[in-house]
């Protein structure tokens, strides 16, 4: 991975992360805490709906099932707000068939759980990235 200081200049906008499990939520705000990057959570596909209506995100960090929906669900909700933000699935159930599923649907990565802190900081280090640079091009 890159310096902390690239690291912190890619981090700029906001982390949903969506999970019913509020131990991961909390996992995931430990691994994240040192990094200057917002962490919201919420639980369910209504709850992520109007977290979109207020605030701009990089990345949805979503589990792949949900009390009120699934992956799918979210992957569709973000491609309809603006900003070309990044959906990476996490399941603990990861497989190679979920994994080829979620990519060619048009998720950006697919997370297993329990999260490894290396791999974890390395995905989201790479999609809110490339985020970045998709918006630094659309405001040229």
């Amino acid at each position: 991975m890159k310096a902390n200081s690239e690291f912190e200049a890619h981090m700029k906008s906001r982390i949903l992360f969506v999970s019913g499990h509020q131990e991961d939520a909390l996992r995931l705000s430990e691994m994240l805490h040192s990094l200057p990057v917002v962490l919201d959570h919420v639980s369910s596909m209504r709850q992520t709906r109007a977290k979109l209506r207020q605030c701009d995100y990089s990345v949805i960090l979503t589990e792949a099932r949900l009390p009120d929906g699934s992956w799918l669900d979210v992957l569709r909700v973000a491609r309809q707000h603006s900003g070309g933000m990044e959906v990476i699935v996490t399941d603990p159930h990861a497989d190679a068939r979920l994994w080829s599923e979620a990519l060619n649907l048009g998720a950006y990565d697919l997370v297993s759980q329990p999260f490894y802190e290396p791999e974890v900081r390395r995905i989201l280090y790479y999609a809110c990235s490339r985020t970045s640079r998709e918006q630094s091009a659309a405001a040229v």
